[in-house]
């Protein structure tokens, strides 16, 4: 399955690189069906410009202050000589809706072969 996702250009720019592994996200309905081995379409918001991960695991939390508890924060997205704190997610999601719906870390890394799985060529 091929998940769609936008990003705005500073992560969108981390996961490009190879450097942030883990994409950080509310357990709303849109992402409980994302699984091990799925496909995320990232578009990056400010350019349209897209890539494809491919999903290596997803870990479901209570909240984000659990789920930075088990992730480097290099891999998260956070600079070496950054502090990282759980409430910067607030800025994307609301206290009620982290409650309501817990949270998600979805490790992801690039298709090593030359296949597109939008096109399966």
């Amino acid at each position: 399955m091929i998940h769609k996702m936008n990003l705005w250009d500073s992560p969108f720019q981390m996961i490009k690189s190879r450097y942030k592994t883990i994409e950080l996200r509310l357990n709303d309905q849109k992402r409980k069906s994302i699984r091990s081995g799925d496909f995320i379409q990232f578009a990056n918001s400010q350019t349209n410009e897209s890539i494809i991960v491919v999903v290596k695991d997803v870990q479901k939390f209570e909240d984000f202050e659990s789920l930075y508890l088990n992730y480097s924060k290099e891999s998260m997205g956070y600079k070496t000589n950054e502090d990282a704190n759980p409430e910067d997610m607030y800025q994307y999601y609301s206290k009620e809706r982290i409650s309501e719906y817990g949270v998600i870390a979805i490790e992801i890394s690039f298709i090593d072969s030359l296949s597109n799985p939008l096109t399966g060529c």
